[in-house]
Order: structure tokens, then sequence, then C-alpha cells
């Protein structure tokens, strides 16, 4: 099984999937890793990624999992519907969870962010390009990220490897 944090920049994927992994005994993967550096580039700038520029960023990830043999967490933004079909085009159990909250909310984590080349101005890009997804774990980031992590410990019945 492969879950998905996903969500726009600033909504806690990264810190709710450390947590999720290291509370499940999984593997933890940010999607981040894998964008060509053309890609960081652009982003740094502030500029948003095309679908064009996206694409190989998601066969990568794509076939990371595919070869996959063991469960895993993963932070990926996955924006757009078909950005998740082509993620689940890897044969395996993927389930989705959106980590959902207010633009403001994220706007504040995102002003208070260093040493991520995904800053604030690429925000307003990625608000406009989600597809919100109607078949994934909803969560709202408005909790704390341990709360969250249990929280998608309970509703999809997995085993906690801590207390």
């Amino acid at each position: 099984m492969v879950l998905i944090i996903m969500g726009v920049a600033g909504a806690g994927k990264t810190t709710v999937g450390r947590v999720l992994a290291r509370k499940l005994g999984w593997n933890f993967y940010d999607a981040d890793d894998f964008h060509p550096k053309e890609n960081i580039e652009k982003i740094n700038k502030g500029i948003p990624l095309t679908d064009e520029d996206r694409l190989p960023w998601l066969l990568a990830i794509r076939d990371f999992i595919e070869g996959m043999n063991e469960p895993a967490v993963i932070a990926c933004s996955a924006l757009k519907e078909t950005y998740r079909e082509m993620l689940e085009e890897s044969g395996g159990d993927i389930r989705f969870i959106y980590l959902a909250g207010s633009a403001e909310l994220i706007k504040d984590r995102l002003r208070g962010r260093e040493g991520h080349f995904a800053g604030a101005p690429i925000l307003e890009s990625q608000l406009s390009a989600l597809e919100e997804p109607e078949d994934a774990l909803r969560e709202d980031i408005g909790q704390d990220p341990e709360s969250i992590a249990e929280d998608i410990i309970r509703k999809l019945d997995l085993k906690s490897m801590t207390k």
C-alpha cells in the first residue's frame, strides 16, 4: 500500500507524511525529490509549472511506485485528477489523503517557511490548478500533524507502530 499525502504547497504534506510514516513504521518519500532541476528553478522563481513541466516528474514518481515492494508514504501535490490517475497507473494499492485548509492559513504557513524552494508566490497557481479529489480521504490541516496522522490511521484501519 502507498499512501499519497496530497495538497497545495504549505498544506503540510511533508510534515504529516513524515509523522504518519513514523507511526506506521513505513518509509517516507517526498515527491519534490523527483523534480528535474529546471522545475525547481521555476518554482524558486515563483513561475507556475505547466502540465508539460510536471509530466517527467509524475512519470518518475509513477515508475518509483511501480518498483516498490513495501508500504510507503509519499508527499506529492497531485493537484489534478489526471495526475492522480497517472500515479494510479503504477498498479499499486494507492490511497490519496487530501490535506485541505483555507488559503489564509496556507499563506500564513508559507510566509514563515524557510529552506524550501516552494514559497508563497507559487500558492495562487497551485490553488487554481487544484482539482479537489472526490475519492480521497480529506483531512483538515487546522489540526496538528500528530492528530492528522492518528486520524488517517484510524480511518484507514491501519496499525500504528507507536502507542
